[in-house]
C-alpha cells in the first residue's frame, strides 16, 4: 500500500483542479480550460485598463499611454504564462509521481491492489460479486489504467500539459488587454477615460457572465463582482494618475 493510504487501508480518491475525477471527463476538462481562458482575459482587461486609465489621467499624450499599455500587456502575458506553466508543471509532476507509485505497487503486490480496487467499487454501491467481476474485467483490459482512474482520479493518457496552459493563458490575457488599450487610443482625448470605462465595464460583464455560465451558476453575482472590482481598480488608478501627474507637473 502507498504511504498516503488512509487508516482503513483505502487510498483517498484524488481529483483534479475542478474537484471532479479526470476519468471520462474530457468535456469537463475542456470547460475548465475555457473557464481559465475567460479568467485570463478578465485579468488582462482589468490590469491593462487600470494602467492606461491611470496614465491617461496624468497626460493626454498618446505616446506614454501606448508605451505603458504595451508594457503592461507584455509583462502581464509573460507573468500569466510563467505562473501557469509552473503551476501546471507541478501538477503534472505530482500526477506522474502518483502514477509511478501505483505502477510499482501493482508489480509488488498485485493481489492487494486488486482487493483494493474491489473495495472501491463496493464503496460505490456494487455488491461484492459485481465489484469483483468489474475489477477483474478492467484489470484484464488494463490494470494500470483501471487503478489510476479509480484510485487516483487520473487518466494516464490525458495528463495536464504545462506548455498548452502557458500558451492559453498568455493568449487570453493578451486578447483581454488589447480591449482597453485600443479603446483608449482610438478615442479623442476628452472622451478617452469615459469610453474606456464603459467599454471595460461591458467587457467585464460579458466575461463574468460567461465564466458563471460555464461553471453552471447564475451569472448575476459573479458578473457584479468582476464589474465592481474592475470599476474600483480604474477609479483608484485614475485618482493616482491624476494626483501623481499633477504633483509632477
Amino acid at each position: 500500500m502507498s504511504a498516503d493510504a488512509t487508516q482503513d487501508g483505502k487510498k483517498p480518491h484524488r481529483h483534479g483542479h475542478s474537484g471532479e475525477p479526470h476519468a471520462g471527463n474530457g468535456l469537463a476538462n475542456r470547460l475548465n480550460w475555457l473557464r481559465a481562458g475567460v479568467l485570463g482575459a478578465n485579468d488582462g482587461i482589468v490590469s491593462t485598463a487600470g494602467i492606461v486609465v491611470g496614465v491617461a489621467a496624468a497626460t493626454v499624450d498618446r505616446g506614454p499611454i501606448f508605451t505603458a499599455g504595451i508594457a503592461g500587456l507584455a509583462a502581464g502575458a509573460v507573468s500569466m504564462a510563467l505562473g501557469e506553466y509552473v503551476s501546471v508543471s507541478t501538477q503534472r509532476d505530482t500526477e506522474e509521481s502518483l502514477l509511478s507509485k501505483e505502477r510499482r505497487e501493482l508489480l509488488e503486490s498485485p493481489q492487494a491492489e486488486f482487493d483494493e480496487l474491489v473495495g472501491i467499487y463496493e464503496n460505490k454501491g456494487l455488491s461484492h460479486e459485481t465489484a469483483c467481476r468489474v475489477a477483474a474485467e478492467l484489470s484484464e483490459h488494463d490494470a494500470f489504467e483501471a487503478h489510476a482512474e479509480a484510485e487516483l482520479g487520473i487518466d494516464p493518457h490525458d495528463l495536464t500539459n504545462p506548455w498548452q496552459a502557458a500558451f492559453s493563458s498568455a493568449v487570453s490575457f493578451t486578447l483581454g488587454a488589447l480591449l482597453p488599450l485600443v479603446a483608449i487610443l482610438a478615442t479623442p482625448a476628452s472622451w478617452r477615460i469615459p469610453v474606456t470605462f464603459v467599454t471595460v465595464v461591458i467587457a467585464l460583464a460579458i466575461t463574468g457572465a460567461t465564466g458563471a455560465r460555464l461553471g453552471g451558476s447564475s451569472p448575476w453575482r459573479p458578473m457584479c463582482r468582476v464589474v465592481v472590482g474592475g470599476a474600483i481598480a480604474m477609479v483608484v488608478t485614475f485618482a493616482i494618475g491624476r494626483l501623481v501627474g499633477t504633483s509632477v507637473a
